[in-house]
């Protein structure tokens, strides 16, 4: 019996990326998506997580499990406190898209940067930086970079704004930091055109996805 991951997305920015991500890392895995592209406006309109969002979270990893899932995938930073309390209300494994980003950036330096494109992502990432140096003894500093209005840019389809601005935030910070923490899964776009950088720059999606892969490989 092959293993089946089910994808919770709040937005459709991540759906090609993630898939092909997990066709390359797990081939052998099947990949079901669930899309809810009313979540993320919900939360950017709110400023944060309402009780709706955080309701159909939970439901969709119920439902997840009840259609088969080996492991739930939790696509979206924004409501990866959510995600949490998800996990408590199914019996296979959640795996957060950047939970292994933020424990890589503890291990990497103790000054950590986070670039985000939307304030809602901000927070939580923070916050799981700060959980997670915590729980493997570190001590970090934060420094957060806003690049405001460029996801509004990768949504309309300008993919070449969104990376430049982006990138120019990644540099910014790079010049006060040991490691730069890209908070949105959607900023993958812009790693063809990043180069050279003077510290590591991490994203989510490849360290997501090979942590759902290993969590996978221990599954009877």
């Amino acid at each position: 019996m092959g293993k089946t991951v089910f994808i919770i997305h709040t937005s459709s920015v991540s759906v090609v990326d993630l898939n092909a991500l997990f066709a390359e890392m797990a081939p052998e895995a099947t990949v079901r998506n669930i899309i809810d592209d009313s979540l993320l406006p919900e939360v950017l309109a709110n400023g944060g997580v309402t009780p709706g969002v955080r309701r159909r979270v939970c439901q969709y990893a119920v439902q997840a499990e009840s259609t088969g899932a080996s492991l739930i995938f939790n696509q979206c930073s924004s409501v990866g406190e959510v995600a949490d309390i998800a996990a408590t209300m199914v019996s296979v494994p959640l795996v957060k898209v950047d939970e292994r980003m933020a424990e890589t950036a503890c291990r990497t330096g103790s000054r950590i940067g986070v670039v985000a494109t939307l304030p809602t992502t901000m927070g939580p990432t923070v916050r799981l930086i700060k959980r997670m140096a915590g729980k493997v003894g570190r001590e970090v500093t934060v420094t957060e970079e806003l690049s405001s209005g460029a996801f509004e840019k990768l949504i309309s389809g300008d993919r070449k704004t969104h990376n430049e601005m982006v990138i120019a935030s990644i540099r910014r910070l790079a010049e006060n930091v040991d490691v730069v923490v890209c908070a949105q899964g959607s900023m993958l776009a812009l790693k063809p055109d990043l180069g050279e950088t003077r510290v590591p720059v991490l994203m989510s999606p490849p360290l997501g996805v090979q942590h759902a892969v290993e969590v996978l490989a221990t599954l009877k």
